[in-house]
């Protein structure tokens, strides 16, 4: 059985404060299809209460974390374009080792963000 599991964490760099409240959607691809694999959202801390895929799901693949920026800018006050430069974020990443810790972290900002493999 895989010992590995995902997780993230969100940092608005644009108030230097986790990112509470923004929503994120797992999603596996299989084949043809993007399937859903799980839905969480953000707490105070910027990051989920559990594994966005835990250890009993967890096998190699392609994936991608959907993040809901432009929901997230609406609920803290940050005026709205038309449309949003960022509305959502969707990254794509490959799980080759069912026994890691993949962490994938995302610094976000209204015009902006980046990512990477944390620990």
């Amino acid at each position: 059985m895989a010992s590995g599991y995902l997780t993230t964490h969100v940092l608005d760099t644009s108030t230097g404060k986790p990112a509470a409240g923004l929503s994120v959607t797992l999603y596996r691809f299989e084949a043809t299809a993007k399937v859903k694999v799980s839905h969480m959202t953000t707490n105070a801390d910027g990051r989920t209460d559990s594994p966005i895929l835990p250890k009993d799901g967890f096998r190699e693949g392609q994936y991608e974390l959907e993040f809901e920026a432009g929901d997230y800018f609406d609920s803290i006050g940050v005026p709205a374009e038309s449309p949003r430069f960022l509305n959502r974020i969707p990254i794509r990443f490959g799980i080759s080792d069912i026994d890691a810790h993949y962490h994938v972290p995302l610094l976000l900002s209204p015009f902006g963000y980046s990512t990477y493999r944390g620990s």
